[in-house]
Formats: structure tokens, sequence, C-alpha cells
């Protein structure tokens, strides 16, 4: 608990700081396709990466850390750096595809890979897939997490729901380490948003709850098929509607407002709103989790029930803020 309270300290100050620094040389400015209407700093991320290296950094001193999954964590480091120069600068996407491919193999390598997938009537073993399916998931958790990075506080307050959730089936402190990292940005990025995470905090997340899942599954701490569950809202909706596009035949990497959590807000609720809408789905994907694990209730099921409660609210959110083509 001290350790929490020192890192969420930490990571409350140092947003304020990066928020006063960059008030006025990084601002993210409102466009049609943004979610704000004022200029906004951005580059807060910076906060958590801090924090939370830091705090690895002093767990892996206090022996507190598996040594593997310290030094995978760590890799994320070149992606803090990419991310940030990114917010800065603008990069084109090939040094930060590469970055994040470097990363991610780094990352496999500590972690010895994704060893196996249980779906209870039967597993998958076979090493090329898994390590295939590994390498994908990683990378698209790094760039899903920077798409759901649209309104206040969505993602930050999604990867403290995740790591919480995580803590609570697993008792890890590395994970109360990056939920207190993220609860000192929290505040600041809560509507109305004083600055925002920017790519160096949504990127970093999504590949360190990616890592975070593969390494509980191999070590049989916490099913990968759980872990598709807890953070089923962020990747459904950023998946599914990056399907769409695609059917569509729109350009995929052009920014929009087209996700599902995006078109709530447009329909009229308020950033806070459909925050706290997400949470109390969250909640009902825990208490799942929660069955399957002291209930035994096949996951697979569970996962199957998840989709389907998604793809309903998907097709409401629809109803009242259709899905336009470009």
């Amino acid at each position: 608990m001290i350790l929490f309270l020192i890192i969420l300290t930490a990571s409350f100050s140092l947003t304020f700081l990066v928020k006063v620094i960059t008030k006025k040389k990084l601002l993210d400015i409102p466009n049609e396709r943004s979610s704000h209407v004022t200029p906004t700093p951005r580059g807060g991320g910076l906060a958590i990466a801090i924090t939370w290296f830091a705090g690895i950094i002093y767990l892996k001193i206090t022996g507190n850390i598996d040594e593997n999954l310290f030094y995978a964590l760590l890799s994320g480091v070149l992606i803090s750096s990419i991310s940030f120069l990114d917010d800065i600068y603008t990069l084109k996407s090939l040094p930060r595809i590469i970055i994040h491919v470097i990363s991610t193999i780094i990352a496999l390598y500590f972690i010895g890979g994704l060893n196996k997938i249980d779906l209870g009537f039967f597993s998958i073993e076979n090493k090329i897939i898994l390590n295939i399916l590994a390498f994908v998931g990683i990378i698209w958790f790094i760039n899903l997490f920077n798409f759901i990075d649209g309104i206040d506080g969505h993602s930050s307050s999604g990867a403290l729901f995740i790591s919480l959730a995580l803590f609570f089936f697993i008792k890890d402190t590395v994970l109360l380490t990056l939920a207190a990292s993220v609860l000192g940005f929290l505040p600041w990025n809560w509507q109305k948003a004083k600055i925002f995470m920017g790519d160096i905090g949504s990127t970093l997340l999504g590949f360190t709850i990616a890592v975070f899942l593969i390494y509980y599954n191999n070590n049989e701490q916490f099913s990968i098929v759980n872990g598709l569950i807890i953070t089923a809202v962020f990747w459904f909706d950023a998946t599914f509607t990056l399907i769409r596009r695609f059917l569509n035949k729109e350009n995929i990497g052009q920014a929009h407002r087209k996700h599902a959590y995006q078109r709530i807000v447009q329909y009229g609720f308020s950033h806070q709103k459909t925050v706290l809408l997400v949470a109390f789905i969250n909640l009902l994907l825990f208490s799942l989790v929660y069955f399957s694990i002291y209930m035994e209730i096949n996951n697979i099921a569970l996962l199957t029930m998840t989709i389907l409660l998604l793809f309903s609210i998907y097709k409401l959110v629809d109803n009242k803020t259709p899905f336009k083509v470009d």
C-alpha cells in the first residue's frame, strides 16, 4: 500500500507538471473528427510511463516481480519512447510499426511465447499457431488502446478497471503498480479533461495489458479466455468497427468518430456518462469471469455470451446513431 500511494502521488504530481510544460507547446487541436471542442495538452501518459517503469524497477530490486515478466514489461520503454516522439512530431507509421514489432518480439522471448489456450473441450498447443496469435494479439492491443482513447477518461478508466480486476483474481503486486500509475493520471483526464494521455500512454497500456494476459495464462493463474472477457468492451468495439470500415472500403488509416463509445457521445451522452456506462458493462463482464473461476462455468460459453451482449449493445448504438459510410 505504501508503494501504491507513492506511485499514485507521483503520477498525479507528474501529470500536473506535464500539463504545465505542454500547455502551450503540445496541444491537441480539435477538428471535425474530434470528440473535444477546446485545444487540450496531450502527452500526459508520460507520467504513467515514468511512474510505471520506476515502480517495476523497484519491484525488481526488491525481488517482488518475476525476472522474465520484468524484462518483458521493460521492453515497453521502446514503445513509450517512439510514441512520445510521435506525440511531439507526428511520425510516419513505419518507424512506429518497427518499434512495436521489436518490443513484442522481446516481450514474447522473455515470457516464452504463448504456451497453450485451454478452450475447455480441447486445447490449442501448436507453438507456431500460438506464437502467431500472441504476436498479432500484442500488436493489436497496442493499437486498439490508442483507438479507444477518444473521449475523456475512457482508456484510463478502462486500464484501471482491467488492472484492478486482474489483481482481484491473481493478487500480484505488479498489477497494483500499474493501477496506481493510471489512477494518478485519471483525475486530470476526467471530463472536462485538463490533459490527454497521448500515444505514449495508450500504446504502453495496450502493450502492458496484453503481456499480462499471456504471462498469467502461461503460469495458469488466469486463463487468456477470461482475459478476453475482462477486456472485451475495448477490443470488441475497436475490432468490430475496424472490420465494418474495411468492408465499407473506407480508408482505415484515417481518423474517425465511428467507435460505439464515440457515437454514444454523439447521441447526447456526456463523456462522463459514457465512461460510467462502460464501467457498468465492465462490472457485468467481471461477474462473468467470477462465475467462470469460482463456479466453474465454461469460459468459452461465457465469452460467447459476452460477444452476444456487446453485439446487442453495438446494434442498439447503431439504431440511435447510425454508422455512416464515408
